[in-house]
């Protein structure tokens, strides 16, 4: 019987997940208008399905920390209690973070949750040195390493940008120029070879008569945001790949289906928890934070696939919320429309995330154990 509510409670958790994480990926698409909330959710939930199946190739090291292994003793680790508890809790601080609209990290939860349960059932032997360096250490330096990198490459790309001339209207050309009389900018036409074939820098006005219209053209703005489609979809690809092995571990106790199944389920379960109870976290992350247009929002979105996909290959269980928040909120302090007050906001709940799940935890855990 505990089993069964096992298995629905890790259900549970991957639907919290999804509801408050799927859309993360694709907040800076809504935010710089660059796609509907409609077209993003559903851009979201492709991406997010992807990453939870592959992420079953990449799963060993995250299973295991997740598990509580090395955290508690090993036969906290396979008690049902315990990992039912895990699960309760890290699931009902979730939820109640979505009800609220407030983008958190299911990482957090977990990780309060175990030790809350782990307290309760083992309270002298915790790994309170496997808890710092395992799990406190990358949670605390995502946020700010994601921070630090959005606001040196988006000031890297925004100085490039400002010296090649390029605006939202230019188009970069290759061609062979026609011996036509131009009064042109001095730095239009940049030369890349002793090639009769030249590339310039212009609009598709200038291009056309400088190539007599014979010219291979590439506009920016159009490449930007297929560039941010891109990115947004790693984003959403890579937080799956990261969070789906922290909940297969709870599932380990659970032999109903064979491991490539219950992956199979949990990214189902994910999935429909975005498109059903994205819409409050999405408004949050794409609206209030920072506004943002589509070269922004796409470094932004670089800088997050980079740090998760870095932290999966690793095992870290780093935040995607906290590095997602973080590249944006980066992003808004260059651009000066950071929103500050919303950002303490969202810091004061991630503080409270840790407490809250370690609190549930033991609470499942003494009422589970007394059942």
């Amino acid at each position: 019987m505990f089993l069964i509510i096992l298995f629905i409670a890790v259900l549970l958790l991957s639907y919290a997940n999804g509801a408050n994480d799927n859309f993360k990926g694709t907040a800076t698409l809504w935010g710089s208008n660059t796609l509907t909330y409609r077209q993003s959710l559903l851009l979201a939930t492709a991406f997010t399905f992807a990453g939870s199946l592959c992420s079953y190739f990449f799963a060993k090291a995250l299973v295991r920390n997740f598990s509580g292994a090395g955290l508690v003793p090993d036969a906290l680790v396979h008690s049902v209690p315990f990992i039912l508890s895990v699960a309760l809790a890290a699931g009902s601080t979730v939820l109640l973070a979505t009800k609220l609209g407030v983008p958190i990290s299911t990482t957090h939860g977990l990780v309060g949750a175990l030790v809350g349960a782990g307290l309760m059932g083992a309270s002298h032997e915790v790994n309170f040195s496997r808890l710092g360096n395992t799990f406190f250490l990358p949670l605390l330096a995502s946020p700010l390493m994601a921070i630090g990198l959005s606001t040196v490459l988006y000031r890297l790309l925004t100085h490039f940008r400002k010296k090649a001339g390029i605006t939202a209207m230019s188009c970069a050309c290759i061609g062979k120029p026609q011996p036509v009389e131009l009064v042109m900018p001095e730095d239009f036409t940049m030369s890349v070879s002793s090639s009769p074939l030249k590339v310039a820098i212009a609009d598709i006005e200038q291009c056309t008569i400088q190539y007599q219209g014979r010219f291979l053209g590439m506009r920016f703005q159009p490449l930007v945001d297929k560039l941010h489609y891109l990115s947004a979809g790693a984003v959403c690809f890579a937080r799956s790949l990261n969070d789906t092995p922290k909940f297969i571990a709870l599932l380990i106790l659970c032999q109903f289906f064979t491991m490539k199944v219950n992956f199979f389920l949990l990214a189902v379960v994910m999935a429909i928890g975005g498109l059903l109870h994205a819409r409050k976290v999405a408004t949050t992350m794409s609206l209030k934070i920072t506004k943002l247009n589509a070269g922004q929002g796409l470094t932004a979105n670089l800088v997050t696939s980079f740090l998760v996909i870095v932290a999966s290959r690793f095992g870290l269980p780093v935040s995607t919320t906290h590095v997602s928040v973080g590249s944006i909120f980066g992003i808004g302090m260059v651009n000066g429309s950071a929103d500050k007050k919303q950002m303490k906001g969202i810091t004061a709940s991630w503080i409270m995330t840790l407490p809250v799940a370690a609190v549930l935890g033991a609470g499942f855990y003494l009422l589970f154990k007394t059942v």
